[in-house]
């Protein structure tokens, strides 16, 4: 009697350990889909990207399964609290306000924030005092909108649910100017038709986003960012980051 019931307590806690670790080898990476190049959806419904690449990578290292899903921005962080995913990647700067809520890895990139306006534009200064009296736009809820709502306060700023609908307005003559990541703005302007509108401004904005970008977990989740950090190091240190950065810009974004 006293070894069978060993033999089921064996069972159970194997039964029990094989859970916990395919439990363990999914984690669910929470994506926008609507920031080319850094994460969109493609023709087929699939999402891509820098983001997407990077994330596909660093699952690989970890030896887990990724599945990806899509947020709208402005409710990304409570999503992952609620644990609809594990981990946001993103292109989230890492901010003090958001270290509130979540925890961040390591920087996986370092973007200066920039401003675009039209070619023929008159304005030459974009500092607060240049843009006075300028309409402005940005996607809401970045670092992007914070840095024009404590710094641009006599200039008319727009927020926008997706920087793409902000890039349309500027190209369609409804904004004067817009300040975002200048990789995503480089992305616009190079690449796509609308974007021929419009050029930088100015010099690069490096304390808009002075932390770099992160990717962010649940607090208590410390385990994952732990294995997060160490993975990034590793795509970096074996070169399969500077083939991802190859693949999208003709510079160095780490």
């Amino acid at each position: 009697m006293k070894i069978a019931r060993l033999f089921a307590a064996v069972a159970v806690f194997a039964l029990t350990a094989a859970t916990a670790q395919a439990q363990t080898k999914t984690v669910r990476i929470g994506t926008e889909g609507a920031y080319p190049p850094f994460n969109s959806v493609d023709s087929s419904g699939q999402l891509v990207g820098f983001d997407i690449d990077v994330a596909k990578a660093l699952c690989e290292k970890m030896k887990v399964e990724c599945t990806f899903v899509a947020q709208d921005w402005d409710g990304i962080i409570p999503a992952l609290l609620s644990k609809k995913f594990d981990a946001i990647v993103a292109s989230m700067s890492i901010t003090d306000e958001r270290k509130e809520k979540v925890a961040f890895t390591v920087p996986y990139y370092q973007t200066p924030g920039s401003v675009i306006a039209p070619k023929d534009t008159k304005i030459t200064d974009i500092s607060p005092a240049g843009l006075k009296g300028k309409t402005v736009g940005t996607q809401s809820s970045t670092t992007a909108a914070v840095y024009l709502e404590e710094k641009y306060k006599d200039s008319e700023i727009k927020l926008y649910p997706t920087q793409d609908e902000a890039n349309a307005d500027l190209a369609a003559g409804r904004l004067d100017a817009i300040l975002a990541d200048k990789f995503v703005l480089y992305e616009w302007l190079e690449k796509s038709s609308d974007g021929k509108c419009c050029k930088f401004l100015g010099a690069d904005l490096k304390d808009v986003n002075p932390q770099g970008t992160g990717i962010a977990v649940r607090k208590e989740d410390n385990e994952l960012r732990e294995a997060l950090n160490k993975a990034i190091q590793e795509i970096v240190a074996d070169g399969t980051y500077k083939k991802i950065n190859a693949k999208y810009f003709p510079f160095d974004i780490y």
